[in-house]
């Protein structure tokens, strides 16, 4: 008897004694032979739950469980999940105008190109609209080696840029195995982790100029003299929420000056509200010659940009800069864009973001306070994070203690991320929406809470 027929048989006896709950199993079971005889699996293991619908800061699983979402579907439902705002853009624009010739233009198109750059400091005033942060990085990056005339890129060594070839070649957290040759001239530079410093001071703080003049010596070494860019995130997300020190931008974007580079921002998650400032790079007084956005600019539908000066973009088009791609400018992602511009601004979700990242981060740190396995708290507004250590002393990571606090999460009732790499800490990256309460944070710290405090004891 094979296994599909031991199920039937299993879930067959099963209905006599109660059809609507054996129904649901078969129904489940079927679900799941489905997705491992069809899927392909294309990165850490599927969440073990069917999920049938969202709503706000929830999803809603096959089973009836309610789970808090603390991490915005991808990092991307900054709006929550079905906003109705969202949903209302949606239904009139695919009604009227969803997809066009990537030759056309529409008004959805121009005026999120016009109402972004509104939102940004000057020379950033042109805009190429996407799908994803992979797709935009990798314009942007094609667009700094034409203009420069340059090839080399240089990142942090935990980034994530995305999944497509010049991206993932500037991508260092993970995926670099196994795959052969990236972009040739794909340079990494150290993380400046305040936590754990590699280079450091007298009083054993991290002497981030120190470490970042050994990095650019070794570049200079290493480059054939064809440095074209340098893409980096203003908080290292995937690299587990690491947020580089005050100064520490104006100081790299000197380094690039000296050498011709242009600087290149992804924010995909730190972008439009989320840090408490409409961009990150705020904090720091710096101006990106290139800025990339993705995931909070379509709040969960496909949506990315690059963003740049006149002069870049003229320089571009006359060298017959090319990124013609399917769904470049397509009307129904843009017309969605400009309703997310309405929502951030009309419920000035940026001073949302300030006032409950400080909530969530008096929350964490109180959770700091009575778990010693809670080695650092970091993060800006409402991107969020929290490294588990063995021991708070020696900062000894422990793998399996971020897995067990991520299942036990998941168990009560709260989706979260774990950031595992080496040499550190489980990281759980949290990235709430912009609409969540304060109750619906204080819940997620409550999970939290009893998560961290049974994991621990079982270890």
């Amino acid at each position: 008897m094979t296994a599909s027929t031991t199920s039937s048989a299993t879930a067959s006896a099963a209905t006599a004694a109660d059809p609507d709950s054996a129904a649901a199993s078969l129904s489940a079971g079927a679900f799941w032979s489905d997705a491992e005889r069809h899927l392909v699996r294309y990165g850490p293991a599927f969440t073990p739950e069917i999920i049938e619908r969202a709503a706000g800061s929830f999803v809603f699983t096959a089973e009836g469980r309610k789970i808090l979402d603390f991490t915005s579907g991808q990092m991307s439902a900054i709006l929550g999940h079905s906003h109705p705002e969202i949903v209302a853009t949606v239904q009139r624009q695919v009604a009227s105008l969803d997809h066009l010739f990537s030759g056309m233009l529409s008004r959805p198109v121009v005026d999120l190109a016009r109402r972004l750059a509104e939102t940004l400091p000057a020379p950033l005033d042109k805009a190429l609209l996407l799908t994803t942060g992979a797709e935009s990085n990798e314009a942007a990056i094609r667009m700094a080696k034409l203009v420069t005339g340059g090839h080399e890129i240089v990142s942090f060594a935990r980034s994530w840029h995305g999944m497509t070839q010049a991206a993932a070649s500037a991508t260092y957290s993970a995926g670099r195995k196994g795959y052969g040759p990236g972009a040739p001239g794909n340079f990494a530079i150290p993380v400046p982790n305040t936590y754990r410093p590699d280079f450091t001071a007298a009083d054993g703080s991290l002497d981030w100029r120190r470490q970042l003049d050994c990095a650019f010596d070794l570049i200079d070494a290493q480059s054939t003299g064809s440095l074209a860019a340098c893409l980096v995130e203003p908080i290292l997300s995937s690299g587990g929420i690491i947020e580089p020190p005050a100064g520490y931008f104006a100081a790299l974007r000197d380094k690039c000056r000296e050498r011709g580079m242009l600087l290149i921002l992804d924010e995909a998650q730190t972008g439009l509200c989320r840090t408490g400032t409409w961009y990150a790079f705020e904090r720091d007084g710096v101006v990106p010659d290139i800025l990339t956005l993705s995931k909070t600019l379509g709040a969960g539908l496909p949506l990315a940009a690059v963003v740049t000066s006149a002069e870049i973009e003229q320089e571009a088009y006359e060298r017959g800069y090319l990124f013609f791609t399917t769904h470049v400018a397509d009307p129904l992602v843009a017309a969605v864009g400009n309703t997310v511009l309405d929502v951030l601004t009309r419920d000035k979700l940026d001073e949302r973001a300030r006032s409950l990242g400080a909530f969530l981060h008096r929350g964490l740190t109180d959770l700091a306070t009575r778990h010693p396995v809670v080695g650092d708290v970091r993060g800006r507004g409402l991107l969020a994070g929290l490294e588990l250590v063995a021991d708070r002393e020696t900062k000894q990571h422990s793998n399996e203690l971020g897995a067990r606090v991520t299942r036990r999460c998941l168990e009560l009732g709260l989706h979260m991320n774990i950031v595992q790499l080496p040499g550190m800490g489980g990281v759980l990256r949290m990235a709430p929406p912009l609409t969540a309460t304060e109750e619906e944070l204080s819940l997620g710290l409550s999970i939290l809470d009893q998560a961290i405090g049974d994991a621990t004891a079982t270890l």
